[in-house]
């Protein structure tokens, strides 16, 4: 299967209806159900984003539906060891690496606003970095697709399978929402999927380098973000 139909356009209350009726429908599908629904239903106006802490998702698509297109927000204070997953992925999956950047380089940013906003306003780095760029990149799709899951974070508990993305006017697809680690880490062991090699040295969730840590033995694999803040989320899951 291949994303070669050109999906006609849906009103806004198309689809807000459609991803109201998915979501009940859908909940107990597995994530091949869903992603084969989503290409199905959507065609080539459905992508998937990835932070590329690891490819699990990017991976299970591309094998229904090869050539897909993955928005990477290369955010300008990734790891090197994060643009290296990214790089990777682009040649041994068969997807369409699509890598969005903000509108202002790092040093651009800093001449603007000054140094180091994500130290004295995380909130605004990241919108300007990660949420602006990413609702810009997804302008010509209906449909995305996240690999968040609700064993992730209390945040994260609730997250549908698929929801209605009031804010983008897309339907958000989470086909990974009902899977825990153990199941990502059987995907990667049985597929050979690619992983961002932090995960491997003390970093069980991978965002920028300034807000990220190592998390220590007993902590939640997200305490290394935004460690010291009451900041849990970058904004793009709100």
């Amino acid at each position: 299967m291949t994303l070669t139909t050109t999906a006609t356009r849906r009103c806004r209350d198309d689809l807000e209806s459609l991803a109201r009726q998915a979501g009940r429908d859908l909940e107990e599908a597995s994530a091949a159900e869903i992603v084969r629904w989503a290409a199905d239903t959507f065609g080539d106006r459905f992508a998937v984003t990835s932070s590329m802490q690891d490819t699990a998702l990017a991976h299970l698509v591309s094998q229904q539906v090869p050539g897909v297109d993955v928005v990477f927000l290369d955010t300008g204070y990734h790891f090197p060891e994060t643009v290296g997953t990214a790089d990777a992925a682009s040649v041994t999956i068969p997807i369409n690496l699509v890598t969005v950047r903000p509108r202002q380089t790092v040093a651009e940013q800093d001449a603007t606003l000054g140094p180091d906003l994500y130290r004295r306003n995380p909130e605004l780095c990241c919108q300007l970095r990660k949420v602006a760029p990413l609702e810009r990149a997804l302008t010509n799709y209906d449909a995305w697709a996240t690999g968040i899951r609700r064993d992730e974070s209390p945040t994260r508990a609730n997250t549908p399978v698929v929801s209605w993305d009031d804010r983008r006017g897309k339907v958000k697809i989470a086909p990974l929402a009902r899977w825990t680690q153990e199941d990502v880490d059987r995907y990667v062991a049985d597929n050979g999927v690619l992983t961002n090699p932090l995960l491997d040295d003390g970093y069980p969730s991978v965002g920028c380098w300034p807000c990220t840590r190592r998390v220590a033995e007993g902590e939640d694999a997200r305490a290394g973000r935004w460690a010291g803040r009451a900041k849990t989320e970058c904004g793009i899951h709100r």
